[in-house]
C-alpha cells in the first residue's frame, strides 16, 4: 500500500521497501561491482586500522548453538534443527509459480480473480494440513462509473486516463474486468475551475503558495506524487478550499529521469498511473462506515455522508502524459526551483488560462472481501497466538504489491505443514492470514481484528507482517522489545548475492550511507551502532500495511519485514504494469529473495511459537523511548529558536528587503510564543522504565542460564506477563482527535500519512503549537510508561524469584 516507517526518504506514496531501497539496480555510491555482477562494500580507500574493526562489526556473530533468546540451552539446539528442516521446505519455484498464477488476471476487490485467489489459497492451506476457512466481510468499496478530465481553456484536451498494453508484457493485455485508474474514496463531483499547481501538496507547500499570493480556493489543485502520502493531497486541498484534486506522477520521481521506462527499463512509462486510496486513514483504517467494529453483514453502519474518512472533493490520478499539457498551459508565477519536475516545460503555479473540467461518478456499493484464516493449534499454549499476515488483493495484477510477499507467506505455511507431517508441533498456536481489501484501506485485517478484538487482546502474542518484497537489503520494523530476537535471526540468514548474513549486508549499507556528505544523524547513528556491535534498530511503524490494527489499535507486539533496494518497483506501483513479467525482469530476478524472506519470517514464527519464554528483551525498548524523549525535547527547543529567529527578521524588515519588488513573496506571519515544556514527568517515567528493563533482562539471562528451571505454572505466568507489556503502552483514550489509534510510542502522522510519528501525542502537539495539549500529553504518556515499568518489574520478579535450585 504505502510508506510505513519513520523518516523514510523518497516517494511518500511507496512501500517502505521502495523508499528505503535504491531506485534502480545500478551500483550505490560506495559499492563496488563484483565479477559476478553483484555489489559489495568498496572500502579500499579506507583500509586503515578502523576498517578491520568495521568489517568485524559487520560480520555475522558466531551465535552459539545453545544461545537463543527465550530458549533453554537444550531447547535452543532442538530449535535450530527444526529451522534447518524448515529451510529445506522452501523452494523458489513454488514462489515463482504462485506469483505467476495469482497475478494472471485483475485482482482488485470485487473481481472474480480476487475471490478465486482466496479459494486457491484456502485449498493450499488445507492440502498442507492447516485448519483453514474464509471469513467474509461486507465493506464499502466505491467503483468508478465515469471518470473524465478535460482541459477547456486555453485549448481543449481530453485526458487519456487509460494504460495501454506494453509490448512484451502479456499480462498487461489482460485488462478485461480491471477498473480504470482512479482514487478510491474521493467524492463524486462534476466541477470546472482554474488549475493551480501545488507541488507535492503538503502543508509547507500551501504556506509557500500563500506567501506568493496564490490560492486554491474555488479552484482545482494539481499535485505530484511524492513528498507524503497520497491521501493527504486531497485532504489538504479541500481544507484550503479546492473544488477538486488531480494527482500525477512526475518523471522526476519515478519515470525517465530515474531510469529507462518500461519495457526497456523498469520505471514508469508515459501513460502509467498510480491508483490508490485517499481515505483519511490517519483517523482510522478499514471500512469507512464501521469504525471500531467489524464490517459483518449485520453491523451498524454510518451513512456515507457521515463517514469522516471519505473525501469531500473529487480526486483523479493521472499519468505524466496527461499532466504535461495541463501544466504547460499554466501561467502565473514560475514555480520555485524545488517544485520543478522533469517534464520539458516551464513549471508555473497558476492560476490563469488553464481551466479544467473534472467528473467522477461512482457506484457506492458494499462488496465482499475474503480473508483466508489458517490455524495450527499449539500443543502447550493453545491460547497464545502467533499471527502471520500478508494481503492478496492488488490494484490490478499486483505481482510486486502484494504477491511477492504473499508468496513467501505461502512458502512458510507449506514448510510448516511438512514439519507437522514429520511429527513437530508448535507449542503456541499459529494463525496464518491471507488478507483481502488491504489496498482500499487495510480492510481485511482491520475488520478481522475489530471483529475478534476481545479474543485477540486475550490470546495474541505477536503479529508478523510482510507486504511487497524485492531484491537487496533487509528492512525490519516493529516493537522494540523484539529487537534482540530480530537481530539474532538477521545475523543467521544468508544473503544470496553476497554470501554474508542479511544483517551484515544491511549494516554495510548503513555504514556506506553514513560516510556520504549528505548523511544525517540517523545514518550516522546506525553506523555507530554497527561499529559498537549493538543491535540494529528496528524502524518505527506508521501505517500503510496490515500491521496497523494489531499494533496501534489493539496493542499487540508487531514486526514487519521485507527486502528491497535493488529492484525497480517505483515506476509501476499501483498500476496495470505491476505484472509478473515486470517483477521477473526488474524485481526478484531469479526468485532468490522470496525464499530469503520466508526463511527470515519463518524463523520469527518458529521461535515465537516454541520459546520457553516469549523472546522479548526490554533494554532496547527503554533505549528507544529515551531517544524519542530526547527528540521531542530538542523539537520543543528548535521550535522556540525558529520562532525567535523569524520574529527578529520580521522586526528588521529583512523579508521585505530581501524580496524582489517585482514579484509577490509576502513575509511569514509573526510566530507565537513557544513555552519551555516541563518534561520532568517523562524523565522520571523513563528512569523507571529503564531500571525495570535492565532488571528484567538480567533476570532473564540468569533464568536462561539455569535452563528455565521454573515451575510450569510460574513459567505460564511469566509468559502472560510478557504478553501484557505491549498493551501496557496503550492509552485507552486514544491519541488526541483520533481515538482509534491508541499506542503511545508509534502512530501514522496526521500530516505524514504512512510515515511514523514517535511519541505521537507529544510530538504532534508541539509541531502544531498546541502547548496546553502538549503538556497534558507529556503527563498522560508518563502515566502510561509508569504502568509499563510496573508490568516489567512484575515480570522480572516472576523470573528472578523462581530460579533458585
Amino acid at each position: 500500500m504505502g510508506v510505513r516507517y519513520a523518516g523514510a526518504p523518497g516517494l511518500g506514496q511507496h512501500k517502505p521497501r521502495s523508499e528505503h531501497g535504491l531506485r534502480n539496480s545500478g551500483p550505490h555510491p560506495g559499492l563496488a561491482r563484483l565479477d559476478s555482477g553483484r555489489f559489495a562494500p568498496d572500502m579500499s580507500h579506507r583500509m586503515k586500522a578502523g576498517t578491520a574493526m568495521l568489517l568485524a562489526a559487520l560480520s555475522a556473530k558466531a551465535w552459539a548453538a545453545d544461545s537463543l533468546t527465550g530458549f533453554a540451552p537444550g531447547a535452543a539446539a532442538t530449535e535450530r534443527e527444526t529451522e534447518k528442516n524448515f529451510d529445506a521446505g522452501i523452494h523458489s519455484e513454488d514462489i515463482r509459480g504462485w506469483i505467476e498464477r495469482m497475478a494472471s488476471e485483475p485482482n482488485q476487490v470485487g473481481s472474480p480473480h480476487d475471490k478465486a485467489n482466496a479459494e486457491f489459497v484456502l485449498s493450499l492451506f488445507r492440502d498442507w494440513g492447516w485448519d483453514a476457512h474464509i471469513e467474509t466481510f461486507q465493506v464499502l468499496y466505491p467503483t468508478p462509473k465515469k471518470v473524465a478530465l478535460e482541459m477547456v481553456a486555453p485549448t481543449r484536451f481530453h485526458a487519456l486516463l487509460h494504460e495501454p498494453a506494453i509490448e512484451g508484457d502479456k499480462t498487461s493485455e489482460r485488462t478485461k474486468g480491471a477498473l480504470p485508474p482512479y482514487n478510491v474514496f474521493g467524492a463524486d463531483g462534476d466541477v470546472t475551475g482554474e488549475l493551480v499547481y501545488v507541488n507535492f501538496g503538503m502543508p509547507d507547500d500551501y504556506v509557500d503558495l500563500e506567501r506568493r499570493g496564490v490560492s486554491v480556493k474555488g479552484r482545482v489543485a494539481i499535485a505530484r506524487y511524492g513528498g507524503g502520502w497520497r491521501g493527504l493531497k486531497p485532504k489538504l486541498a479541500q481544507e484550503h478550499g479546492a473544488i477538486a484534486c488531480l494527482i500525477y506522477s512526475d518523471p522526476h520521481e519515478d519515470g525517465y529521469a530515474v531510469g529507462d521506462v518500461y519495457p526497456k527499463g523498469g520505471t514508469r512509462p508515459e501513460n502509467g498511473v498510480q491508483r490508490g486510496s485517499v481515505a483519511d486513514m490517519t483517523l482510522f483504517p478499514g471500512d469507512p462506515l464501521t469504525p471500531g467494529v467489524g464490517a459483518t453483514a449485520d453491523a451498524r453502519r454510518l451513512k456515507i455522508s457521515e463517514a469522516p474518512t471519505i473525501m469531500k472533493i473529487p480526486v483523479i490520478p493521472i499519468s505524466y502524459g496527461d499532466a504535461r499539457p495541463l501544466l504547460a498551459a499554466l501561467d502565473g508565477p514560475v514555480a520555485p526551483a524545488g517544485w520543478r519536475g522533469a517534464l520539458p516545460i516551464t513549471y508555473h503555479l497558476g492560476p490563469g488560462a488553464a481551466k479544467v473540467h473534472v467528473t467522477v461518478l461512482s457506484d457506492w456499493s458494499l462488496r465482499p472481501i475474503y480473508d483466508v484464516i489458517a490455524v495450527m493449534k499449539g500443543s502447550v499454549y493453545p491460547d497464545q497466538w502467533i499471527i502471520r499476515g500478508n494481503h492478496h488483493d492488488g490494484w490490478v495484477f499486483g505481482a510486486w504489491d502484494p504477491l511477492s510477499g504473499h508468496a513467501a507467506l505461502l512458502a512458510e505455511a507449506k514448510a510448516i505443514g511438512t514439519l507437522i507431517r514429520g511429527g513437530w508441533r508448535p507449542r503456541r498456536t499459529l494463525v496464518y492470514a491471507s488478507w483481502d481489501g488491504e489496498e482500499p484501506g487495510l480492510m481485511g485485517s482491520t475488520e478481522w481484528a475489530e471483529t475478534h478484538a476481545e479474543e485477540l487482546r486475550k490470546k495474541a502474542v505477536l503479529y508478523v507482517n510482510s507486504d511487497e518484497n524485492g531484491r537487496g537489503f533487509l528492512n525490519m520494523g516493529g516493537s522494540h522489545s523484539l529487537q534482540g530476537m530480530v537481530n539474532e535471526i538477521a545475523d543467521e540468514v544468508i544473503d544470496p548475492e553476497t554470501g554474508v548474513s542479511v544483517l551484515a549486508r544491511r549494516r554495510a549499507r548503513d555504514s556506506v550511507e553514513a560516510s556520504g556528505k549528505d548523511a544525517g544523524e540517523p545514518q550516522r547513528a546506525m553506523a555507530a551502532d554497527a561499529m559498537a556491535g549493538r543491535n540494529r534498530r528496528l524502524e518505527a511503524l506508521g501505517s500503510g500495511s496490515d500491521y496497523t490494527p494489531f499494533l496501534q489499535h489493539l496493542g499487540i507486539a508487531t514486526l514487519d519485514f521485507g527486502y528491497s533496494g535493488e529492484g525497480i518497483s517505483a515506476g509501476i506501483y499501483h498500476s496495470a504494469y505491476d505484472s509478473y513479467e515486470h517483477f521477473a525482469r526488474f524485481g526478484d530476478v531469479g526468485m532468490a529473495y522470496g525464499p530469503v524472506l520466508a526463511r527470515t519470517v519463518g524463523r520469527v514464527i518458529l521461535r515465537a511459537a516454541d520459546a520457553d519464554v516469549i523472546p522479548m528483551k526490554f533494554t532496547d525498548l527503554a533505549d528507544t523511548v529515551g531517544r524519542y524523549l530526547e527528540e521531542v525535547r530538542r523539537l520543543n527547543a528548535s521550535e522556540r529558536t525558529a520562532a525567535d529567529a523569524t520574529n527578529r527578521l520580521l522586526e528588521s524588515r529583512a523579508f521585505q528587503l530581501a524580496a524582489d519588488p517585482h514579484e509577490t513573496y509576502l513575509p511569514p506571519k509573526r510566530a507565537g510564543a513557544v513555552p519551555q515544556l516541563d518534561f520532568a514527568p517523562l524523565d522520571r517515567a523513563f528512569e523507571l522504565l529503564q531500571s525495570a528493563a535492565h532488571g528484567y533482562d538480567e533476570a532473564l539471562s540468569k533464568a536462561a542460564g539455569a535452563g528455565f528451571a521454573l515451575d510450569p505454572q510460574v513459567l505460564a505466568r511469566v509468559n502472560e506477563a510478557l504478553q501484557g507489556i505491549e498493551p501496557s503502552l496503550m492509552d485507552l483514550h486514544g491519541l488526541p482527535g483520533r481515538g482509534w489509534f491508541k499506542h503511545t510510542l508509534y502512530a501514522p502522522g496526521l500530516y505524514t500519512g504512512y510515515g511514523s510519528k514517535t511519541l505521537p501525542a507529544v510530538r504532534e502537539s508541539i509541531e502544531q503549537h498546541q502547548w496546553e495539549l502538549a503538556q497534558r500529553s507529556i503527563n498522560s504518556v508518563a502515566d502510561v510508561l509508569d504502568g509499563t515499568a510496573a508490568h516489567l518489574a512484575a515480570a522480572a520478579a516472576l523470573v528472578g524469584g523462581s530460579t533458585a535450585p
